[in-house]
């Protein structure tokens, strides 16, 4: 027996023993590689259906997939994973591909010669090239980081696949430990009794009691994290109930909601299933129709191999796509929401596969699996259900969703439910500090966090350094490379590990941040954009696409002006703040230090390979718009250049792009786009955006900083005059309407004049056409008529500012 499956041989039978998972590295050329990988699957005993490869060449025995496409194994098991990273190196299908691996599998990890690895370049490192940059000026930091890791980390072995020499044999030799669960030390037949608190307060143990589960679904719990997190869905028996399971990847939170949806559907409710996809919540059915099985209970599957409804005599369990499930949800609620626009318009309803003859009842309880893959506002939508259940992933090997965690917490707070949430932390498919989970969460940041709030409680604008980072500066400071991505990660709705090899190795990227007494309190990501080339220039005012320059893009491409994307800028793409340093207008220091630099102003410290700029015109951002980030921005001197057509497919808002000019060519180009963005805004919220949130829409306007005249003749004067004061309509002529209110929303004086509701109503009813009815019970007036009448009483404010002699004229002649 070579050394190589000897090797092999121990890892996996170390690995079944502590089920745990082990890794081999194999490193050398690509057809060392692969032989070594053949030699070590055969020396592993496992089955061809039991493996997975990932990579660009169908060369191994073992079910391939592209890496581009690993998206396709969230939700599946295997025993042996392998990953080619000859072609490139994704940290995402990286993460992926480990999460596969049930507890007694193996990873092997097919690498270039270690040594060497870092200073390649693959087609990863390619992406990352944006212009004026080439391949080659991607740092290689993230792979020098993560070769350094596989040599230090436990659990993990290299081998050389050329010369077949064993590096490090990755065993770990622990001490035999006995095995937890929920059910262990019970004998045969034995029930389970799980011990808990129900809804009411009552203490119950797993055998079925008023309102709690069979103990028959208690039985399949495989670990006591997730027996209670099955208590707590004993609480959707209740009214106006919700749950929200958390877990990292692994934990069984999608099986324990399974096993509820199963136990209520015996019990004769209607349990709708949603997710991202059918594929995420395969599992989840799979538990179901287990539990049910075990209560005797016949299921009527509509296919056997994939089922999306299982029907019983008595309830059923059947999925929906989330759009489909939250118009039949929010139907029960109305969508009656005062005074904001959200959620108003036309939803695209996408309907996947029969859902039955009845497949668009409303249900009795929803379950929404992987809630964190979910836009915000189907999320809020799906709030009309009396009972739901939320699950989510908090360290996701696909990326760490955060839209559920930072953009829908706060809502779900808000709203009439009883909010009761559960946690999940003890492995199902591994024992519990399994090595390669902690290897891939600690190369990939998955656990990265900011500083604990002590650290930075007092952190003010005085007390805080501003300092430029580069590749090198992170890569020699773990502490500050997890204190600066974690920031990031807790404060955007979706960071993901690609992030963070962009954050270490892209060339157009650098990383400012604020320091309180060695710790980071407030980070930035910032790109260089623009500054193209004639033909560039041409082309993409032509139609052509180019990555890595979103605001020149789309000024040059979609708002026809061609020389905008010839200046040199800077786009903020990302900032936070730490939460317990929150509203000291540090976020705001840090822009400020950041414009200095650019401007040529600044002292701040540069570790010692700080990356700087070179001449700078402007400075932009681009980011999903809500009223306050609209009004942090516009305090920080951006302007408002566009508001995009449709919303974020995962955060579900739509964006706002703002400028601020540097340079006079840069002051140039921001007024010049915030005056084309005034005009023609108006005509847009009556087609594209007629559901847009009317907070969003007035504080766009004012964000524009630009004034613009109303600009109205005579006869205009007395159409609008009649309608405010008379008994003329403004049905009879829209247009000197609309271009009053464009000149007091865009009036950087004429903050307050009108109430906040009188504000919604004129974006609502003058620049969006919506029906005074809708308009009524949306602003909570209590008739069509007094929502009409508001209407002229806000004109008549507004004729009274704005009117000149015309218009003062017409005022006196109605007295």
């Amino acid at each position: 027996m070579s050394s190589l499956a000897a090797l092999v041989g121990a890892l996996r039978a170390e690995a079944r023993r502590t089920n745990e998972r082990r890794l081999l590295v194999l490193h050398g050329t690509r057809e060392a590689c692969y032989e070594g990988a053949r030699e070590a699957l055969a020396a592993s005993g496992v089955d061809r259906q039991e493996t997975k490869l990932v990579g660009e060449h169908d060369a191994l025995p073992a079910e391939r997939v592209p890496p581009k496409r690993t998206n396709a194994l969230l939700g599946t098991t295997t025993t042996v994973a392998m990953f080619d990273a000859h072609d490139s190196c994704r940290p995402n299908a990286l993460g992926r591909v480990v999460g596969t691996v049930d507890g007694g599998g193996l990873v092997f990890f097919l690498v270039p010669p270690l040594a060497e690895w870092p200073d390649r370049r693959d087609g990863f490192d390619a992406s990352l090239a944006v212009f004026p940059y080439d391949v080659e000026d991607v740092t290689g930091a993230f792979r020098t980081r993560l070769v350094s890791l596989l040599r230090a980390h436990p659990g993990i072995a290299i081998v050389d696949a050329g010369s077949r020499s064993v590096e490090r044999d990755g065993r770990t030799h622990p001490a035999p430990r006995r095995r937890s669960g929920p059910n262990v030390g019970r004998s045969p037949g034995e029930p389970s009794r799980a011990t808990g608190t129900t809804a009411d307060g009552r203490t119950a143990t797993g055998d079925r009691e008023g309102t709690g589960f069979p103990a028959a679904v208690y039985e399949r719990c495989l670990t006591a994290d997730q027996r209670r997190c099955v208590r707590t869905f004993e609480r959707l028996h209740g009214s106006r109930v919700a749950i929200v399971a958390e877990a990292d990847r692994g934990r069984g939170k999608s099986s324990a909601a399974g096993l509820a949806a199963g136990a209520l559907a015996a019990d004769g409710k209607d349990a709708l299933v949603t997710a991202p996809s059918y594929r995420a919540s395969t599992e989840l059915f799979a538990r179901a129709a287990a539990v049910l099985t075990d209560l005797d209970i016949e299921v009527v599957p509509d296919d056997e191999a994939n089922p999306r409804v299982l029907d019983t005599d008595s309830g059923r369990v059947r999925f929906v796509p989330p759009r489909v499930a939250a118009d039949l949800v929010s139907r029960r609620s109305g969508s009656a929401a005062v005074d904001r626009g959200e959620g108003t318009g036309t939803v695209r309803t996408e309907v996947e596969g029969d859902f039955g003859a009845d497949g668009r009842s409303e249900p009795d309880v929803v379950f929404v699996d992987e809630a964190a893959g979910l836009p915000i506002p189907v999320l809020d939508r799906l709030l009309g259900a009396d009972r739901i259940a939320f699950t989510t992933t908090v360290h996701g090997y696909e990326g760490a969703g955060r839209g559920f965690t930072v953009r829908f917490r706060e809502r779900l707070a808000a709203s009439d439910h009883e909010v009761t949430e559960t946690r999940l932390d003890e492995p199902v498919r591994y024992a519990a500090g399994d090595p390669i989970e902690v290897w891939v969460f600690r190369a990939l940041l998955l656990d990265a966090r900011p500083p604990v709030e002590p650290l930075v409680a007092d952190a003010a604008p005085e007390t805080v350094q501003y300092e430029r980072l580069a590749s090198a500066d992170l890569l020699a400071d773990e502490q500050l490379l997890r204190e600066a991505f974690g920031l990031l990660v807790a404060a955007h709705y979706r960071t993901e590990p690609n992030d963070l090899a962009r954050l270490l190795d892209g060339p157009n990227l650098a990383v400012r941040v604020l320091v309180h007494r060695g710790h980071v309190v407030s980070v930035c990501l910032l790109a260089r954009e623009g500054g193209l080339p004639a033909e560039r220039r041409r082309d993409l005012y032509e139609g052509k696409r180019i990555k890595g320059h979103m605001l020149p893009d789309l000024l040059t491409s979609q708002l026809s002006d061609e020389h905008a994307s010839g200046l040199i800028g800077v786009r903020v793409v990302r900032i936070a703040t730490h939460d317990a340093a929150r509203s000291r207008g540090l976020g705001s220091h840090l822009l400020d230090r950041v414009r200095a630099e650019l401007e040529g102003e600044t002292t701040g410290h540069d570790r010692e390979n700080g990356d700087r700029f070179g001449r700078v015109d402007w400075l932009g951002v681009g980011y999903g718009a809500t009223p306050p980030l609209i009004d942090f921005w516009r305090a920080n001197d951006f302007h408002t250049v566009h508001v995009s057509t449709t919303r974020n497919d995962r955060s579900g808002e739509h964006s706002a792009l703002m400028l601020s000019g540097l340079t006079d060519r840069g002051e140039a180009l921001t007024e010049r786009h915030t005056r084309w963005f005034a005009r023609r805004f108006p005509a847009v919220l009556s087609d594209a955006l007629s559901a847009l949130d009317p907070d969003i829409a007035r504080g766009a306007l004012s964000g524009a900083g630009v004034a613009i005249e109303p600009d109205l003749s005579a006869r205009e004067w007395r159409v609008i005059c009649g309608a405010a004061y008379g008994s003329g309509l403004y049905d009879a002529d829209p247009g000197p309407f609309r271009r009053l209110a464009l000149a007091y929303f865009t009036d950087p004086e004429a903050s307050g004049a009108l109430s906040d509701r009188e504000e919604r109503l004129l974006v609502r009813r003058v620049f969006q056409a919506r029906p005074p009815e809708t308009i009524a019970r949306r602003l909570g007036y209590e008739s069509k008529r007094q929502c009409l009448r508001g209407l002229g009483d806000a004109y008549a404010t507004l004729a009274d500012r704005y009117g000149d002699e015309i218009g003062r004229a017409e005022r006196d002649r109605y007295g």
